[in-house]
């Protein structure tokens, strides 16, 4: 199945957050999503965005019919990877992923491979000084996915976060 890697639209936004919601169910913090349609879509499209992103798309499958084989024309995102750029004093600027999802019907076809592919591509393009992400220490199916990358997962650092 042909998978098409393009820019995210402000159309989009409406399954990306059904994905981030299933990212974070997989996460085991469903309740954490608490972001609305309008600030997703603001946030990334609006006046002043303070994200970028990427899907994958297969064409002439709808989210129902992931698993299947009986399509029509229509396509559906089944990933993708949504960044912003960080400063770090001692880098510069570097790119942050904040999340990369495949579905769970589409793990396994490369198409995570393509979005990280297009990421680091896109991070050169930019003239970034890397990428930098975090990834959950019980996850090891995606630690063995930047591994294969060459990144290095830090333990040192401890997350921080005040929310209100």
């Amino acid at each position: 199945m042909p998978i098409i890697i393009r820019r995210a639209t402000r159309e989009d936004c409406p399954r990306i957050l059904e994905l981030v919601r299933e990212l974070a169910a997989y996460e085991k913090a469903p309740q954490e999503v608490t972001v609305s349609l309008e600030e997703f879509a603001e946030s990334g499209f609006g006046d002043q965005p303070v994200w970028w992103g990427l899907v994958a798309v297969a064409p002439g499958v709808s989210p129902e019919e992931e698993a299947t084989d009986n399509s029509a024309e229509r396509e559906t995102i089944v990933g993708f990877a949504l960044y912003y750029i960080r400063f770090s004093t001692w880098k510069g600027e570097r790119m942050y992923l904040e999340d990369i999802i495949v579905t769970k019907a589409m793990r396994g076809k490369g198409i995570g491979k393509r979005l990280f592919d297009r990421l680091v591509e896109e991070a050169k393009e930019k003239k970034l000084h890397g990428m930098v992400w975090q990834v959950l220490h019980w996850n090891t199916s995606a630690i063995h996915f930047y591994q294969k990358y060459g990144a290095s997962l830090d333990a040192e650092w401890v997350n921080g976060s005040i929310d209100w």
